[in-house]
């Protein structure tokens, strides 16, 4: 294989193949990979705007039997710091939110047992009929799979359920890595990688928009990466004309603090940020349908997410206010809404606030306020 020539099918927008990608991202030049990364999202996205958003991670419960190597948040059924949400508390965050300029809650939390779709029903009818405006980028297919279990029912009805409760979006998360070897040994008690993908087709055909992660950097294979984009940019061809899909891909190294990976099988991040750049730059060229790519400032910093908006990405993510689950893993970075703006404007480009549907938001006079570190 010659590098020159995948490079420009990649600048036609061609779909490389899993080999391919592999070649490229162990032999092409950062600064090569860069470059298409650079032109691929100056066609896709050509205002030189990087888009951000304003939104808070709360958590439904830390209870979970999932019982996943890299997550040191839940808790086992019964134990003494185990937690339910109640409303009050989703009041006094959601009203929070609203204040530093947020109008969307990222809501999810562990595989509990005992709450089914009744739970997550009754949740978001209560949220909604409090705050009509309030937008829910709620839960995940690993958390849909599971409700689906609990009440023998399919993802579509599941989904269908919850969207007429007030569900305004789906998040990409748990993904992880769509390769069934990796999941037995990471997350054995989450959904495979195949079920994790038709959730999303599920969602697809009803017209539900998505979003896309991959966590990589513990014991996945260079090959295993590539696999995932390739189930990624198959499920989005696969999707409605009529639908939006993956609106948008965000990957982040594995946060290896304290984690039973790290602790008992010595597995570390060792993504350097130039490898982590490169990630980025071949998931725009293996991702050509899915628009926007999102430098993940939260596992990776300032700095390298700056370089990243060279790379291909055009999303900076959010400032989250409050965020439990990845930062519980040694995730150390946080930005405020100036900060979030300041960086972007140091790297060349235009802040741009946005919806979780990627459309443009005025910027709401309240938003320098301090994010709030929990």
């Amino acid at each position: 294989m010659i590098i020159d020539s995948l490079l420009k099918r990649a600048l036609n927008f061609e779909h490389l193949s899993i080999e391919e990608g592999v070649f490229l991202f162990r032999n092409a030049p950062t600064a090569e990979l860069m470059f298409v990364g650079n032109e691929l999202r100056k066609i896709q996205k050509p205002d030189n705007k990087v888009t951000w958003i304003i939104d808070r991670n709360v958590n439904t419960t830390n209870v979970c039997i999932a019982n996943c190597k890299f997550c040191n948040f839940y808790r086992i059924p019964g134990h003494k710091e185990a937690y339910i949400t109640d409303i009050e508390t989703y009041k006094q965050k959601i009203e929070e939110t609203f204040r530093l300029g947020g109008e969307q809650l990222l809501l999810q939390g562990g595989h509990h047992p005992d709450l089914g779709l009744k739970f997550y029903v009754d949740l978001f009818r209560q949220l909604k009929s409090l705050y009509p405006d309030l937008k829910l980028h709620s839960l995940g297919p690993p958390e849909i799979a599971h409700i689906a279990k609990l009440e023998k029912s399919t993802h579509t009805e599941v989904l269908e359920s919850l969207i007429e409760a007030g569900l305004d979006s789906l998040p990409g998360a748990g993904a992880e890595i769509l390769n069934d070897r990796v999941r037995r040994l990471i997350s054995k008690g989450k959904c495979g990688g195949r079920e994790w993908l038709d959730v999303m087709r599920a969602a697809h055909k009803l017209n539900l928009t998505t979003s896309a992660t991959m966590m990589f950097g513990h014991i996945e294979t260079i090959e295993e990466r590539f696999e995932h984009l390739v189930l990624l940019r198959q499920v989005q061809d696969e999707k409605p004309s009529n639908a939006k899909g993956f609106l948008a891909f965000i990957p982040w190294p594995f946060q290896d603090d304290g984690t039973l990976l790290k602790r008992h099988k010595g597995i570390s991040n060792n993504v350097t940020g130039d490898e982590y750049i490169r990630m980025i730059a071949m998931s725009r060229i293996m991702l050509p349908n899915i628009k926007n790519i999102q430098a993940s400032w939260l596992t990776v910093g300032k700095q390298v997410a700056q370089l990243c908006l060279y790379a291909g990405a055009n999303d900076f993510g959010s400032i989250m206010i409050e965020e439990n689950v990845v930062s519980a893993a040694g995730a150390p970075h946080r930005f405020t809404s100036k900060g979030i703006q300041d960086a972007i404007r140091e790297a060349g480009f235009e802040p741009q606030l946005r919806t979780q549907q990627y459309e443009y938001r005025e910027l709401p006079v309240n938003t320098e306020q301090q994010v709030i570190n929990y």
